[in-house]
This record gives structure tokens, sequence and C-alpha cells, in this order.
């Protein structure tokens, strides 16, 4: 977390304005990587876009309409019985009681309806009779409750978790669950039959348990038909070297003795591993150039494709550090361009401390952007994929630069009321209870921010109409987005540090129509994880992509959920596998739940009464 700002960088150079690695500059020195001057020839694909005719423009809402939907938390009505713990709630002693958890929206049962796994922490102070706290999975009962059935599904575990991804590394049919900690991290492989077995050390990932592990994300980077998985982590600490509150100049903020950290602690690295095929991984981390940037605070991890050339990119939010994007090669291997795509730093090219990532085409151009959480006094990051996987950063120009002051962490595009345009949700939450001491701006506990999505470019701050389900200030730390009740509307669960978790149900108040698709890999993955839909509407078009991992350190549904406003049927369903096939389904009606099959075989799979 940040305590004060430090430059990264420091260029003199003939270029005009005043920052000199803004979006015409990064394109020219891509230009000079494609000649050979200065990276690795970028595949032609990634450039398909230049020189096409412009997407079709989005729909475009007013600034002040009424919502489309209502926004309830209905956590405790649906029996969602959870605390998640991490260290005191009035103080906090060392970085590992600020972090907080993540949680996962995920059918563990193949039911079609989604379940809910929280991950917890732990504490300090915990007596030695006292029960520990600990990780629950909460089965969906498909009528807006949910059962608690962590013991009967084999996965009570206490630790310090920290983040949950969700993927079948082996092709079983059923999706597995990855659990990072400080200490050993965990893999539960899915048994199918409603029970899980704990394989971390027989895969070869439970990793080093003195390392503290953060973000993951199931990925097939190799497009071997098998998921890799893929593990950020934070700092190199330990109780026995940790410092107390005040010790140095890291330890205090505004004058206050605070925990000490990141900056002051050694950095990590990040660890890639390769799925061998027999449900065992190998540590690929060094030959795949991951290990070339090292010394930096990883957390989120967004794996997406974002030079749309059908392979994954992997991109890490690091806390005070420079953010790292790691460019696909196509052989296995990846090489780091944050600093010259334009995401590694802040517009004025500072590092920044970031938190959670998510990615969506917001303006429906045809390339994924992203969004990115930070700490106190530097807002949001709003980056703007400009056509050729370089992006710019237009936080301020859409508005979401004004809550600047508050440490916010998972987040994600999310269309709630169905109009076709990805809105923006964050949560917020400190990380010094001792903020409540003194009269500041800055408070311990905060709002969260919900953005309507104008089509102009531009969001519009809605917190306030969505009542006091977003703007009651809480702890906000992991954030899944699903569609829990299966109503057509994509729903939000928030695992709140120090607190007990929400369930926020969106219930539309409008006509809009939808469309939500479950993908099923056969040569793929069978999670069919970097799978890209394309869905086309009248003039609408949007795109999307099945991914692992995202937000803060947590998991959202797997299905992909498009808006589709008054349109009642969708034209054109067009997906590119990870296999390199590619399906296109035709003249599909609205407001259902479908299932593809790699090969084009579609199933309706439920339609809301």
């Amino acid at each position: 977390m940040n305590i004060g700002k430090t430059t990264a960088f420091s260029l003199q150079s003939d270029m005009s304005g005043s920052n000199p690695l803004r979006a015409f500059d990064r394109r020219r020195f891509l230009r000079m990587a494609g000649s050979g001057l200065l990276l690795p020839v970028v595949a032609p694909s990634c450039l398909a876009a230049v020189g096409q005719a412009p997407a079709p423009k989005s729909p475009k809402n007013e600034a002040g309409l009424p919502l489309g939907y209502q926004v309830s938390d209905i956590a405790q009505e649906a029996g969602i019985d959870f605390l998640q713990v991490c260290g005191g709630d009035a103080s906090k002693k060392y970085i590992i009681e600020t972090t907080g958890s993540g949680v996962a929206f995920f059918d563990y049962d193949n039911d079609g309806w989604l379940d809910i796994f929280l991950v917890n922490g732990s504490s300090l102070d915990l007596s030695p009779t006292a029960p520990k706290p600990q990780n629950k999975l909460f089965k969906n009962n498909r009528d807006g409750t949910f059962t608690d059935v962590t013991a009967k599904a084999g996965l009570t575990r206490s630790g310090w978790g920290q983040g949950v991804c969700i993927g079948d590394y082996d092709n079983d049919g059923f999706d597995d669950l990855f659990v990072t900690y400080w200490g050993e991290d965990v893999l539960y492989h899915n048994n199918g039959d409603g029970t899980f077995t704990e394989v971390g050390g027989k895969a070869n990932v439970a990793g080093d348990p003195s390392r503290w592990s953060t973000g993951c994300a199931f990925v097939d980077y190799d497009h071997d038909g098998n998921l890799d998985l893929f593990v950020t982590h934070y700092v190199n600490f330990s109780l026995q070297n940790a410092l107390v509150p005040g010790t140095n100049p890291y330890c205090m903020f505004r004058g206050l003795a605070v925990n000490c950290g990141p900056r002051g602690l050694i950095g990590e690295t990040s660890t890639l591993y390769h799925n061998n095929g027999d449900g065992t991984f190998t540590d690929v981390s060094e030959r795949s150039g991951i290990l070339k940037r090292a010394n930096f605070y990883g957390l989120g991890v967004l794996v997406a494709d974002f030079d749309n050339d059908g392979w994954p990119d992997i991109y890490v939010a690091s806390d005070t550090t420079q953010a790292h994007f790691f460019m696909n090669n196509h052989n296995g291997t990846f090489r780091e361009e944050g600093l010259l795509r334009g995401v590694g730093f802040s517009e004025s090219g500072m590092a920044q401390a970031g938190m959670g990532l998510s990615a969506g085409d917001y303006d429906n151009d045809g390339w994924l952007d992203i969004l990115k959480t930070n700490f106190s006094d530097e807002g949001v990051d709003l980056f703007h994929n400009d056509g050729d996987a370089t992006f710019t950063n237009m936080s301020g120009a859409a508005g979401l630069a004004r809550k600047s002051h508050f440490v916010s962490w998972g987040c994600g595009f999310f269309d709630p009321d169905n109009d076709g345009l990805a809105d923006i949700f964050y949560v917020s939450g400190h990380v010094y209870p001792e903020l409540e001491r003194i009269q500041s701006d800055t408070t311990y506990r905060e709002p969260r921010a919900l953005y309507r999505n104008l089509g102009n470019g531009e969001f519009e701050d809605v917190s306030q109409l969505a009542g006091p389900s977003i703007v009651t200030p809480s702890t906000g730390r992991g954030v899944a987005f699903g569609d829990f009740n299966n109503d057509g509307c994509v729903d939000a669960v928030i695992n709140n540090q120090n607190a007990r978790p929400s369930l926020l149900r969106f219930t539309r108040r409008n006509g809009n129509h939808w469309i939500t698709i479950k993908l099923v890999g056969v040569k793929s993955n069978r999670s069919a994880i970097g799978a890209r839909i394309k869905c086309v509407a009248g003039a609408l078009s949007q795109i999307d992509e099945v991914r692992s991992g995202g937000s803060y350190i947590s998991q959202s549904d797997l299905r992909i959920h498009f808006g589709l406003g008054e349109r009642t049927a969708v034209d054109l369903i067009e997906i590119q596998w990870p296999s390199g096939a590619v399906d296109r389904l035709r003249n599909i009606p609205s407001d259902q739940f479908v299932k593809i099959v790699e090969g084009g075989s579609l199933t309706a799979v439920y339609k809301p009464s």
C-alpha cells in the first residue's frame, strides 16, 4: 500500500508534450519493434483492425435518468453465514493483516446455478482454544438461499487465505479450485460428486511454504488444451523479521504509526506453472521469461488477449511498483511491455499501488480495455485500448477521477441494466484502522462506487441512485460477478474484511433483453478459458472472453453475459476457441442461458419464467 509517491523514471528527449510515453509515441516504438529494432516482431493479426471500418457506435444514455435496476444486499436472508477474519479491526500490527481475501462465483456441481466460495484469513491474536477461521463453500438452493456445504465438500481449511481462481485443469468436466495463501497454496480437485480432494503437493503447485501468494489465474498460455496456472506473490514476509508500526518512514501515515510496508520490504516475482497433462505441473517461470521481472509487490492478475492475436497475455497489478504487462510470444515465452504499452505507471509516470484488475470493451470497438484500482490519492485507472494493444489512461475524461482518496480493491465491468454497455463497479476500504482515531477526509471504512456507461466514452456516478447497498461505508476486498439467481441480471458478491460478506442482488426494472452463454471446450480446455465471444444484435456488437481470476484475487462466473437492450434476438454468436477453431451460430432468441460446445452444438439450458 502506498505511503507516498515515487517517480518511476525520468526521460530526457526531444519528443514534444509533457508525457514522453503518450499513446502516439508508444505506437511509434511498437512500429520500430516490428522492424526488429527494439522487440520481437508483433504478429500481423494484432494489427488486423487497422484500416478497417469503425465498429458500429454504441447506444447512448442520458445522465440523470433513473436506474434500470434495484440493488439490495441479501447476504443475511440468503443464509451466507461467514465472517472474514484478517487481523484486528481496530489496529493492524503487520501488513499481513491488511490485504483481505477473495471470493468465487462458480458452479461446482454443474447444476446450472452459481455457488459461492469465500476465502478466509486469520489473526495473530487467536486464543489456542478458539475456533480457527475457515474458508466456506455455500451451495445455491435455487430459491435465493444458500446452504453451507464446506465440511461435506471437504474444503475445511484454516490459515492466511488470500486469493482464489477456478479452472478444470484435468479436463474431466468439473471446475477445480485453487486457493493462495501466506504459506503453501492449495489445489482442490473436483471429484464430480460434490466433494474435493486437496492435491497441491502432488500436483507440484503448493509452492514454498514461506512465500506469500496473492492473485492467481488458470490460463492455457501455449494452446495445448491443458490449463496452466499463473500465481502472483506479494512480499517476502516473516513474523520473525517484521518491523512494528512507526519503526521507519514506511511505517507512518498522516502522522500515525501504522504497519510497515510494502516499501522497505523485499519484493517478489510471479510463478508460471505448465500443465503436464497428467495431473502435475512444472514451474516454467524462468524459461518463460516471467522471472526477468523481479522485486515487485504483485497483487491482482488479469489474463486476456489484449492485442487480438488469439493468444492470452498477462497483466499484474503491483503495489507501489511498476505494473507488469506480459505479452505472449506464441512460443511458450513472454516479453514484458508495461511501460511501452502505457499500463506500467500512472499517466504522469508514477508508480502506483495497484490492487484489482478487470477487462472489458466499454466502448464496443472490439478491443479489451482495462480497469485498475489503486491506493488512496491515486484513483482508478481506465486504460483505453487504442486498437494496437497500446493504452491511453482515460480516467479523467471518462469521469472516474473524482473519487481519488479511496483505497480500492475488487472491481469489474458488468452490465446490470442490460443496455449493451459495460458499467463499472468497485469496492473500497482503507488498510489503516488507526484512521478512526483522527479527523480526516480519509476513513477506514469507505463507500463502494457504481458508474453507468453513457455510451460516449463517459461514465456517470450513480452510487447515490443505487442506495445504501452501494454508499454505506465498508471494508471491501474481493468481488466476484455473476447471475446467482438466473434472472438475467448480473449480481455481485463481496468479501468484506473483518465483516460479513455482501451479496448484491441487481433486480431489473426495465424491459431490456440479454443472453448468457456457457462454453464447453473439446479440443480446447473444457472450461473454455481464453475463448472469445463476439455477440452481434443489430447494430450492437460486443466482445468478451472466458477468463479465470481477475477483480481483486477473486473469480467471477465463467459464463459470459451480454445485455441486448431492446433487441429480442442475437443475429450472430462467433466464438474463437483457444484451439484455433471458430464457431458461428445465428438467430438465437434472447433472454435465455445457452450452452455451446466446441464444434457448434447449442443447447438452451435455462430460460427464466
